[in-house]
């Protein structure tokens, strides 16, 4: 199990920039696969961005070409820079995480507020 504290969310102009940050701690960081989920407000839950084989990234749709996900294991932390924003990514934003191997996800974030103001 790992535990895992979102920070960076806040409000933005269209066309700005956040970072996201997802600190992890508790088992072996770099075993688990990591991802983001967002939520808007009356909406799902849904896929942002994850890490997959061999370090490789994939991404919605929605965010390709805007987000970009990183991940330094030497401090446990995965990254969301999220650029060109618009207004639709207005959400709470998650990190979570699976052992490899496993289908869902097992330990999520308490989830950050990101707000793009049009």
């Amino acid at each position: 199990q790992v535990q895992l504290v979102e920070s960076g969310g806040g409000l933005v102009q269209a066309g700005g920039s956040l970072r996201l940050s997802c600190a992890a701690s508790g088992r072996t960081f770099s075993t688990y696969v990591m991802a983001w989920f967002r939520q808007a407000p009356g909406k799902q839950r849904e896929f942002v961005a994850r890490f997959f084989g061999g370090g490789r990234t994939i991404y919605a749709d929605s965010v390709k070409g805007r987000f970009t996900l990183s991940r330094d294991n030497a401090k446990s932390t995965v990254y969301l820079q999220m650029n060109s924003l618009k207004p639709e990514d207005t959400a709470v934003y998650y990190c979570a995480a699976r052992p490899q191997g496993y289908s869902d996800y097992t330990d999520w974030g308490q989830g950050t507020q990101v707000t793009v103001s049009s």
